[in-house]
């Protein structure tokens, strides 16, 4: 690590000493990223597990149920395929506006367009790669527009290097080995993910298995990251800014 790397790798661990745990019930980011590789399925049902808890949390005293805005651009589409509403959560089904985008600057221009509407519940984008239109730039645009009008915004990243961005929460996520059923040891269990932590404002880093029944997203095996080797990623340096 290079010298000027290190004030920078100490504060990072402070941060992890100070701030708490993140849980299921904490309040969720506005401006979420969730990494995922196209050769593992589970990205799509961490997205849809993650914004469901967020959703469920911020209804909680509501009765109407806003649409919500999901956006793809075309690499994007090739890989995970539209939305098919009878797939999705029984509560998300009917919520659907989707966005066929042509390119991931038409994708952007979509998803900034979403957040600054506070008639949607919240905002979904999925990008593939590392197009140079994301750039920090994009992402701070992004942040701000969804905090300026408290839109939540969840970007599924296909296949993408986690580089320079200033989402408030950045996820690795894959596919995890499901807990059996009680009464049925041969059937499938409840959808189980890995999932780690890796930039946040507010909350310490750290990895989880997150498990989704349909009705609360919960999260276990908590494990504390070895701070000893820490090298700041590229997204880490946008805590100053972010």
């Amino acid at each position: 690590m290079e010298l000027a790397s290190l004030p920078r790798a100490m504060e990072l661990v402070h941060a992890g000493a100070r701030n708490p745990r993140w849980h299921p019930g904490a309040a969720p980011a506005l401006h979420s990223e969730i990494f995922v590789a196209s050769s593992d399925g589970g990205g799509m049902g961490a997205l849809l597990a993650l914004t469901g808890a967020a959703l469920r949390q911020r209804e909680r005293s509501r009765v109407e149920q806003r649409p919500l805005l999901w956006v793809q651009d075309k690499a994007a589409i090739r890989l995970s395929g539209r939305p098919y509403p009878p797939g999705l959560p029984q509560g998300l089904r009917h919520r659907v506006i989707h966005v066929a985008a042509e390119s991931a600057k038409d994708a952007l221009f979509a998803l900034e367009e979403g957040v600054r509407c506070r008639d949607l519940a919240c905002v979904i984008g999925e990008i593939t790669g590392n197009p140079k239109e994301m750039d920090f730039t994009a992402s701070r645009r992004l942040t701000l527009a969804a905090e300026r009008h408290g839109v939540p915004l969840f970007v599924l990243r296909h296949d993408a290097r986690p580089d320079l961005g200033s989402a408030r929460m950045r996820w690795r996520v894959r596919s995890a080995p499901s807990m059996p059923p009680l009464w049925d040891r041969g059937a499938p269990g409840h959808p189980s993910w890995h999932a780690e932590l890796f930039r946040a404002r507010g909350h310490a880093p750290g990895e989880w298995t997150l498990r989704d029944d349909g009705h609360a997203l919960g999260a276990e095996g908590v494990s504390t990251p070895d701070h000893g080797d820490l090298v700041p990623d590229a997204g880490a340096r946008s805590l100053a800014t972010g």
